[in-house]
């Protein structure tokens, strides 16, 4: 009798606890992702020739980070880390761009579906590259909406309403649903309506005062920029869009926002290059029911390993349960709260395996580097390789573009090679910048003996860390990055075809993704 009494006791305090906490519910999360956009390209960085005001939204009514990196800045690797939680090598197929996805690896979209939230996307997802399960197409994010259509105000931005597809969603969801909603953006991905800030956008080239030092400072550099700008705030006026459907909705106060790009922006020397210029990109979070004291700039270093780890503790998940590989990041539960961080990082290590095509055997470009403080030193694991891709199939790691092209034209004409050497030209094996004194990165001085000290404590850290987490480059078997078979059987062994005079699909290699080998 008294074991029954026990029992009913602890059914009731269970049934109770239950329904103590029937009213808590778990957050809403809408992630927001341009596509090749720059830290620090938002207005409330200091950027003044572009305007952002979704993303300033988000940012004073939540958190503006000022360190956010990718581990490796392409599209597909780093919207692997953003889905498992791992830095980029420790991903096999997945560090590469253009992969075949491990089956392995869990996301965490999939878990919160499990978990019972509506999950979904439109526009870019995880891409490019092929994900299966079993033989059949997996959907690494969610089920696709992209049925509502837009009239772009330039050629060459998507047509996809973003903010229209996000409100078909919540329209076909359930009231009382969790969900997690992902909102690709095209923009600022190439290609660009040349002049379209200038014609559309109401914009001057007077805007800009200052070009990076690894560009020609001319008009046509300029405008070119612009024309990002445009597509930038092109994708932004989605974000408010979508901030008002939250309001209208009440939900906006139980969602999380997250707004931030996969990469830098899609220059030559900047995107898929490993500078700080394209690794840290722009980071601001709103969540108004759990962030405390709104409003502030975080410092600290934050990495995109962070994402999946804050994004399933805050729904209540219980990582000990889940088939999901051990996290390279860690929740950032503790900035949103403003605690003290219990896992502070001094440093953040970025790099990159393979990225697109224009090297003999498929090989990549393998590069491992770490920024502390105001110092960034990079190992260039194969110096003997270019960096951009080989000159003969036309540096097929940088998009095309009027400043690539400018580039390019001015080697032709021997008027300046400084700008090709930065952008394509090969690279020694170590490199160390002063970000203080050169944050554009042109003066490396890795052979300064005023700076050996310096350089010799980051390459210790660096390789110490990566040996202790398992980098297979650092372990000594890093060429099987170089093995693994691209997923688009068009991108395989690309330079051994094209050298023997092989017929190419014209609308490939003129895609926004790869230029044309004759440039």
């Amino acid at each position: 009798m008294k074991k029954l009494f026990n029992y009913l006791f602890f059914l009731i305090i269970l049934l109770g606890g239950c329904n103590a906490n029937k009213d808590v519910k778990p957050p809403n999360i809408l992630f927001v992702i341009s596509d090749d956009q720059s830290y620090p390209h938002a207005s409330i960085y200091g950027t003044k020739w572009l305007s952002t005001p979704g993303f300033d939204r988000i940012a004073n009514e939540g958190l503006l980070f000022n360190h956010a990196y990718t581990t490796n800045a392409k599209c597909s690797p780093s919207r692997s880390t953003i889905l498992t939680g791992r830095d980029s090598w420790l991903l096999e197929e997945a560090t590469n761009h253009v992969p075949f996805f491990p089956e392995k690896f869990t996301t965490f979209p999939e878990v919160l579906k499990n978990r019972g939230y509506k999950t979904g996307k439109t526009g870019k997802g995880w891409a490019p590259g092929v994900a299966l399960k079993n033989g059949q197409k997996r959907n690494l994010i969610g089920e696709n909406y992209g049925m509502v259509k837009i009239d772009p105000p330039a050629k060459y931005i998507s047509d996809n309403d973003y903010s229209g597809n996000f409100k078909y969603f919540l329209d076909n969801k359930k009231i009382d649903q969790p969900f997690f909603f992902w909102v690709g953006g095209l923009e600022p991905h190439r290609r660009y309506e040349y002049k379209a800030g200038i014609n559309f956008g109401g914009k001057n080239i007077e805007q800009i005062e200052k070009v990076p030092n690894y560009w020609p400072d001319s008009d046509n550099v300029k405008t070119d920029m612009l024309d990002y700008a445009f597509e930038i705030e092109y994708f932004d006026s989605h974000l408010e869009r979508i901030i008002s459907e939250l309001e209208k909705r009440n939900l906006l106060e139980n969602t999380i926002i997250v707004v931030t790009s996969d990469n830098g922006m899609p220059f030559p020397r900047v995107k898929g290059q490993v500078f700080p210029y394209d690794n840290r990109l722009p980071l601001a979070i709103r969540w108004g029911k759990g962030i405390k004291n709104p409003g502030r700039i975080i410092k600290d270093y934050v990495s995109f390993s962070d994402f999946a780890p804050t994004f399933l503790e805050l729904a209540g998940v219980d990582l000990a349960n889940q088939n999901m590989e051990e996290f390279s990041g860690t929740s950032l539960k503790n900035i949103f709260n403003d605690d003290p961080i219990q896992k502070k990082r001094n440093y953040m290590i970025i790099g990159k395996e393979r990225h697109d095509i224009g090297r003999q055997n498929d090989n990549g470009y393998p590069v491992r580097a770490i920024i502390a403080g105001h110092y960034f030193y990079s190992l260039n694991f194969k110096p003997n390789r270019w960096p951009a891709g080989n000159p003969e199939t036309g540096y097929l790691n940088t998009d095309g573009s009027p400043t690539k092209t400018e580039i390019l034209n001015l080697k032709r004409e021997g008027l300046n090679e400084d700008y090709w050497n930065l952008s394509f030209g090969k690279r020694p094996e170590e490199t160390l910048y002063d970000l203080r004194k050169d944050p554009d990165c042109i003066e490396n001085i890795a052979q300064n003996n005023k700076y050996s000290f310096i350089k010799d404590s980051l390459r210790k850290v660096l390789i110490e860390d990566l040996t202790i987490n398992k980098d297979p480059r650092i372990l000594g078997y890093g060429d099987l990055f170089d093995n693994y078979t691209y997923a688009e059987k068009r991108t395989r062994n690309f330079y051994e075809r094209y050298m023997n005079g092989e017929s190419l699909d014209s609308d490939w290699v003129n895609s926004s993704d790869f230029e044309n080998p004759s440039d």
